[in-house]
């Protein structure tokens, strides 16, 4: 009895570890889309494409950097249109190491993306304060 106590044992720690990687990646994941979500909705509500991107960047830094996780590279993209009743796309992706997800000292990183498309207001004015249309 001892002896596949001893035997099961390190299995069983194993699998407890892979749950729990599994877990924390199904997380981060979340986070990352939420990430995307929020990213999406801030570009929305620019007048520039440059300043859309801008904002969608350090929107979901933010969010992912609130929501406790670290990314080694964090690449946002947008894509689409300001103009009202349009769609704007971003796409967040965020390369995080291995070692932070198993909370072991494991090599090696994997690239978690999420993309979400968010409505431009239609009933949005096409003038900015100053009177200068975009």
């Amino acid at each position: 009895m001892t002896v596949e106590l001893v035997l099961t044992i390190p299995i069983l720690i194993l699998m407890l570890w892979f749950l729990v990687y599994g877990g924390r990646v199904s997380d981060t994941r979340l986070q990352i889309e939420d990430a995307a979500h929020q990213a999406a909705r801030a570009a929305t509500l620019d007048r520039s494409t440059g300043t859309a991107a801008a904002d969608a960047r350090s929107t979901a830094a933010t969010a992912l950097s609130d929501a406790g996780v670290t990314c080694r590279r964090l690449t946002v993209s947008t894509s689409g249109s300001l103009q009202a009743g349009s769609t704007v796309t971003v796409a967040v992706s965020c390369t995080v190491g291995l070692s932070d997800l198993a909370l072991l000292q494991v090599p090696g990183s994997t690239t978690l993306t999420a993309q979400f498309a968010s409505p431009v207001d239609v009933h949005r004015s096409s003038t900015v304060a100053g009177g200068d249309t975009p």
